[in-house]
């Protein structure tokens, strides 16, 4: 954690604090930076935050939401 934290120009705290989720929004060029120094892509990161819980289904709309929201 140490060497990514250093070479992605973050501390060492706050590195660990956004791996535990006690810094819940950081800054884009920080997550940048730590995607660069583990080889991911922002893509990559983009489609594992919004991936699917497993076992939770995606909300459905209630009845009738869905025409009141397409109109």
């Amino acid at each position: 954690m140490l060497d990514t934290a250093l070479h992605a120009g973050v501390s060492p705290e706050t590195l660990r604090k956004i791996e535990t989720g006690r810094i819940a929004t950081p800054a884009f060029p920080t997550i940048a930076a730590i995607a660069d120094v583990l080889g991911l892509s922002l893509d990559a990161v983009w489609a594992e935050i919004n991936r699917p819980e497993r076992g939770v289904e995606p909300a459905r709309p209630r009845h009738g939401e869905r025409e009141r929201l397409a109109s």
